[in-house]
């Protein structure tokens, strides 16, 4: 049996790692919950209510589509390059949202941004079942359930925030910060 300090670190570890997993995927969770508070008020602002459907179904489309690609390409190139590609990728469509002038701008942008929510999902459960023994796995898989249900209380009350306050704009542009912060830990706790 190993020393206390040996078994303690890879625990350790596994916990930064756990903790970087965590904050990708309330980058993710978060964005679908904020975005549906803010529908009407974008609406209003860039018009075009026929296509308001496609702000969300284009991020559904990409994202369904590109999650396979992730799942394969992680398993040929690694899991922390594809996750921080991803992590860019949301973060790039982000960006783009906020600064979207008409609604066509907006569904291209948020299917971009659906490209990479894509990867935050899948690589982020890759990297779980790389580390985690399958016995443990439900524990771990417990939290990210935690995580869906905490975003989907506090996605709906920034939304409202940010669009009464501010603009239906910072809905994206919240993605920022969340989003620079996931990909600089995650670089530093994944290896």
């Amino acid at each position: 049996m190993g020393s206390p300090s040996a078994v303690a670190a890879p625990a350790r570890r596994v916990r930064l790692i756990f903790a970087a997993l965590l904050l990708v995927l309330l980058l993710a969770a978060l964005d679908q919950t904020i975005v549906s508070t803010a529908l009407p008020t974008i609406v209003g602002d860039l018009g075009g209510i026929q296509h308001l459907s496609w702000v969300v179904t284009a991020y559904l489309l990409a994202s369904t589509v590109a999650g396979p690609l992730y799942g394969k390409l992680g398993d040929l190139y690694g899991r922390k390059r594809l996750l921080q590609a991803a992590i860019v990728i949301f973060l790039v469509g982000s960006a783009l949202c906020g600064a979207a002038q008409d609604m066509t701008q907006l569904i291209a942008f948020r299917a971009l941004q659906g490209l990479g929510g894509g990867g935050l999902m899948v690589t982020t459960i890759a990297v779980v079942a790389d580390l985690i023994p399958p016995r443990e796995r439900g524990r771990y898989q417990g939290f990210f359930g935690g995580v869906f249900g905490v975003s989907t209380v506090i996605g709906p009350l920034l939304g409202g925030f940010f669009v009464d306050n501010l603009s239906w704009r910072w809905i994206f542009y919240v993605n920022l910060p969340i989003g620079i912060l996931a990909l600089a830990y995650s670089a530093w706790a994944l290896k």
